[in-house]
């Protein structure tokens, strides 16, 4: 086939990729009827809870609710019998009870129903901000999971990918591809329905022993005190309710235990401290609070006789607020270094419930206003107070804390994360070689460089995409930016241990070596085209190959650009559009959910894709990836770059042979475009391949001078500096001889 048809060929192909991107963009979300879905305020705190929720679905047996109640709040479930109401369960919210993020860092709102007994009887999510079950995992598999919680105790041990276990713990199936959300989940579930049967007296708990002070007394200043965690300090900036930045930290509030003598002494002084002790009665505990910010810990609406809405004492699932009864000025604090401060006061936990032996959390609340659909929520901020242990006889009971979701992944995968560790290792290790390689290379056998990239290329595909559905993705990038200027949270990127470990070495090796090393060596997808690639040479199709023109190419490849641009200006408009918007990447289909459980666009897409790749060379790398686009920009300060002479100005023999079209007409690679296939570099220290040393070769040879090694600059060391080292040697020796 001509050149002139195989263009056309080609350019036909094309064609298809641009109907398939095209079928994909409006193609219909299946199922996203939980995805952020809009909650009214009443269901999410207001008296009535099945007004506004399907009550009836997780307690099917009841044809009556009650109001809320107790604190944590829950709803009595009734059924009619003979006329009269009987009790026969309970149902409640989930945030009512717990705050446990998943994966996108949001929790889980789930709406469950307990019998008398402590048996769960129903299980629906109202609502989730998982972006993989928006645009890749179907919703009726998070529905099939917390199908499984039906008929089982809330008592019992429940565990993600568990058998039967000798501890008695009961295995659950996880929703494959979303396991960080299935543990997230399962801990929602499970402490939900526990703590709101145990306030019910289903399941029974053993009371704390009641908590007794050492007799120290001392007089501590206010960094001793901070250091040994006695005051504790809570910060709640602007930007995490969602406020324009003023400078100033919207509440910046420092608060501390008082029964102890120690404490109390060195905060209040010897009387003062002796005055509070005389008007607190037994399981009375008073803690103290001062405070900077925008706004006043005492709540812009209290009035007299009201309750302070900003600040609330939180242990265990108790929650304890306080009236203007519990509130004690507060007008001077001893220690000489306490920071400065415009409000203080005492506040006054009145509950034998509260054991100040254990940790308790200060809690401010606030509205939040929601950086993507400007909604307000009322939000919290927890700061954890757990007295020092020399305070307390016999020092710090022993606390079982839940284990967050997050190490249940790492500690579940310890020997996939090991593999997966050892795999970037040796792929950074061959690259770190690569001069060695290249020089043991030649243009025609390089046996040296390819077979260690196909061996990379698959355990790419089969290992890191299809087994740990390890790969990166724009989303991923969108949820750093949206992180940085809103709100980081660690565990969010924690949750998934290879995506996380994958990361930090892209950064790294971005930065080092450019976006190259991960595009053309290690992504999964990426892998998998120049895979394709190989097989279609393998099958015969060799001479329907090639490249695009170079001036198409150089148009087409900042279309890839233009992809991330409008994806990252999207999320700061609507995170939920943005996400449906990247499944112009193809990961989903591939790795992470599989063909078979998508519809006709999305596989139509990878279809095609891998259809054209039989044909040229990675062509989704190098003009649709917004993902390779946003590493190539810092790809631009990357530290180290591929070797070039000064003859490859006017040289183009590298630039005929590059699969990537990297190198321009003045013989510059472009890092950003550049895939590391370090063909170029085989060719720079290959005397029967590169022009200028095929050149000095034959110069040599014909005139009968010996052909000397090849320089780091790539080019034969001269004779003259052989035979200058050769005599300093000569006479280095005799030197030593005499």
């Amino acid at each position: 086939m001509n050149f002139s048809h195989r263009r056309q060929w080609l350019l036909q192909l094309a064609m298809v990729l641009w109907v398939a991107i095209a079928s994909l963009l409006i193609a219909p979300r299946a199922g996203a009827s939980m995805y952020d879905t809009h909650l009214p305020p009443e269901l999410m705190s207001g008296p009535d809870l099945c007004a506004y929720a399907p009550c009836g679905e997780v307690m099917p047996s009841a044809q009556h609710f009650s109001k809320r109640k107790g604190s944590p709040t829950y709803v009595e479930a009734y059924a009619d019998d003979n006329g009269k109401q009987r009790i026969v369960g309970y149902v409640f919210l989930s945030t009512d009870v717990v705050d446990i993020p998943a994966y996108s860092g949001k929790p889980v709102i789930t709406l469950i129903g307990m019998d008398m007994k402590g048996i769960i009887t129903g299980v629906r999510v109202l609502k989730h901000s998982e972006p993989i079950l928006l645009a890749g995992i179907p919703e009726s598999e998070l529905t099939k999971f917390i199908a499984q919680y039906i008929g089982k105790s809330a008592a019992a041990k429940l565990e993600i990918g568990h058998g039967q276990s000798d501890d008695g713990a009961i295995g659950l199936d996880a929703i494959s591809g979303a396991t960080v959300t299935a543990i997230a989940e399962n801990q929602v579930i499970a402490q939900s329905a526990y703590e709101i049967g145990k306030q019910v007296g289903i399941f029974k708990v053993t009371a704390r022993p009641r908590a007794h002070f050492t007799a120290l007394r001392e007089n501590l200043n206010w960094a001793a005190l901070e250091k040994e965690g006695s005051v504790q300090h809570l910060v709640v900036q602007a930007s995490d309710i969602g406020s324009g930045d003023s400078g100033r930290p919207y509440m910046d509030l420092y608060f501390g235990y008082l029964n102890t003598p120690t404490l109390g002494i060195s905060l209040l002084g010897e009387r003062g401290y002796a005055r509070l002790m005389q008007d607190l009665k037994q399981d009375e505990h008073a803690i103290f609070v001062i405070a900077n910010g925008q706004v006043t810990f005492k709540g812009s609406g209290f009035v007299r006789g009201g309750i302070y809405d900003r600040v609330q004492v939180r242990q265990d699932t108790g929650t304890f607020t306080f009236r203007d009864t519990d509130y004690q000025n507060l007008y001077h604090l001893e220690p000489g270094d306490t920071p400065p401060y415009k409000e203080s006061g005492i506040f006054i936990v009145r509950s034998a419930n509260f054991n100040p032996a254990w940790p308790w959390k200060l809690t401010f609340l606030a509205n939040k206003v929601d950086p993507d659909t400007r909604a307000k929520s009322f939000a919290h901020f927890d700061q954890e107070y757990w007295l020092p242990a020399r305070y307390l006889e016999g020092g710090r009971p022993k606390v079982q804390r839940p284990q967050a979701a997050w190490k249940l992944a790492w500690e579940s995968k310890t020997l996939e994360i090991a593999l997966f560790v050892v795999f970037l290792a040796v792929t950074a290790g061959l690259y770190s070689q690569r001069d060695r390689l290249v020089r043991a290379s030649k243009r025609k056998n390089k046996p040296w460089i390819s077979i260690p990239r196909h061996l990379l290329w698959i355990v790419a595909v089969a290992y890191v995409g299809l087994y740990l559905k390890a790969q990166p993705s724009i989303t991923q990038v969108m949820t750093w930016f949206h992180s940085l200027i809103h709100q980081w949270k660690w565990e969010l990127f924690l949750s998934d241990p290879f995506i996380f470990i994958f990361w930090w070495f892209l950064i790294i090796s971005v930065l080092v070596w450019g976006r190259g090393l991960f595009c053309g060596w290690m992504c999964p997808f990426g892998s998998l085209q120049h895979l394709t690639f190989k097989l279609g040479q393998l099958v015969g199709l060799k001479r329907f190959q090639g490249l695009l023109p170079k001036k198409l190419h150089d148009k087409l490849k900042w279309i890839k650009y233009g992809v991330f641009a409008v994806l990252l200006g999207v999320s700061f408009y609507s995170m939920e559009m943005a996400e449906h918007l990247a499944e112009i990447e193809p990961f989903k289909t591939t790795f992470l959910v599989g063909v078979w459980n998508r519809s006709w666009p999305f596989v139509l897409f990878v279809g095609a894709i891998l259809g054209i790749s039989l044909f040229s060379e990675r062509p989704y790398c190098k003009y649709i990836c917004p993902l390779g686009a946003g590493l190539a920009i810092p790809t631009t300060f990357r530290l180290f770059g591929l070797k070039r002479k000064k003859e490859c100005q006017t040289c183009h023999a590298c630039a005929a042979g590059c699969g990537s079209h990297a190198i321009d007409a003045q013989g510059k690679i472009d890092q950003r475009e550049c895939l590391l296939c370090l063909d170029c570099m085989v060719m720079y220290y290959d005397d029967h391949a590169c022009p200028p040393l095929v050149k000095e070769r034959k110069s040599r040879e014909k005139a009968g001078m010996p052909l000397t090694p090849i320089d780091g600059k790539g080019y034969f060391i001269p004779l003259d500096s052989v035979r200058r080292n050769l005599s300093e040697k000569a006479a280095e020796l005799n030197k030593k001889a005499g």
